[in-house]
């Protein structure tokens, strides 16, 4: 009786060490994509996985469609703990540094999405990044990258030359200077007023998203033109965490966040690469023109944009210093414009 008295008390022992030892986080994220979205789906497969490998230590509240705060606050509301982590992307925080329009958005750039998550794992991108974040008391996590935008227009759209005097609605920032050297005339506007514009001939095309994502939104339903694949731009969605509350998490939940990011950056990638293959084929039958630009034309728009990218270099040594390391890393991909 006495030896199963023993077993039995430091079996309540091993029971209460490993109750005393297990701990406990809850984030809470937001993310500008609805949640009935293809990478809303994603987002919520994301929240199971770190739920379920962490046996319920980590527990996620994420507030879809930007539910809190703007999109473009959701960065200042995890760095104040108004959040925990930013799912947004670096390329709304270009206001603070103009570094992170390339964590962000590196136009003219690569032309995969395992190209561009190669450079932040292999190619030295998550060290010149993670400096960049940490200035601004953040920690990048990792991205998930849908692949290449596609552009809709009322006008054919073959190659740069049709470009010139192509009135297109545009983001802020470095993508009006790359189109405007090859001869467009970009026009800001709120991604709201796309629609009205392209139906009262205000605006010739719009840049918004991805052929799949534009399908949905039913761009093509108004213009019947379209590039794919795409070549313009290539967002990066990022997961950045408060660095405080980063930090002091126990290692084993930083590293169920990261395989679990690792994991939605393939599947993004390959789920887009499905839906926009197929958006494309059904868009073609459904009379909607698409324009395959030639490797020379792709080359055209890399060098205009890697010409720009050089004046955004020089605002400050944070983007000198992640320009060089693309330059550097796209030149090992043989993808330096010549």
């Amino acid at each position: 009786m006495k030896f199963v008295s023993a077993i039995a008390a430091v079996s309540l022992c091993a029971l209460s060490v490993g109750m005393a030892s297990a701990q406990s986080t809850h984030l809470r994220i937001q993310t500008h994509y609805t949640p009935e979205s293809v990478s809303g789906e994603l987002a919520s497969q994301f929240v199971d996985d770190v739920q379920v490998m962490s046996n319920g230590e980590i527990t996620i509240e994420m507030f879809y469609a930007s539910s809190v705060v703007k999109t473009v606050e959701a960065f200042d509301a995890a760095a104040t703990g108004i959040l925990d982590c930013d799912m947004t992307g670096g390329a709304y925080q270009t206001g603070k540094n103009p570094a992170f329009q390339f964590v962000g958005d590196i136009m003219g750039g690569y032309d995969t999405p395992y190209q561009q998550l190669s450079w932040l794992y292999h190619g030295g991108g998550y060290d010149a990044a993670q400096s960049l974040y940490n200035a601004f008391d953040m920690q990048l996590v990792g991205w998930w990258i849908y692949g290449q935008e596609s552009l809709a227009s009322s006008k054919p759209i073959a190659g740069p030359d049709d470009l010139k005097d192509w009135k297109f609605r545009s983001p802020p920032g470095l993508e009006t200077e790359i189109f405007a050297e090859l001869g467009a005339k970009p026009i800001v506007m709120d991604f709201t007023e796309i629609f009205t514009a392209l139906e009262t001939g205000i605006i010739d095309g719009a840049d918004a998203s991805g052929i799949a994502n534009n399908v949905g939104l039913g761009l093509y339903d108004i213009v019947k033109h379209a590039n794919y694949p795409g070549f313009h731009s290539m967002p990066s969605d990022h997961l950045a965490c408060n660095k405080a509350v980063w930090d002091g998490m126990p290692e084993h939940h930083r590293r169920i966040m990261d395989t679990a990011m690792q994991k939605l950056a393939l599947q993004t990638a390959l789920t887009f690469e499905k839906a926009n293959a197929e958006a494309a084929a059904q868009l073609a039958a459904d009379g909607v023109t698409i324009y395959d630009w030639s490797a020379e034309d792709r080359a055209a728009f890399r060098t205009a944009a890697q010409k720009a990218w050089q004046g955004w270099a020089d605002k400050t040594p944070e983007a000198r210093a992640i320009v060089d390391s693309h330059m550097e890393y796209l030149a090992t991909l043989g993808l330096v414009a010549e």
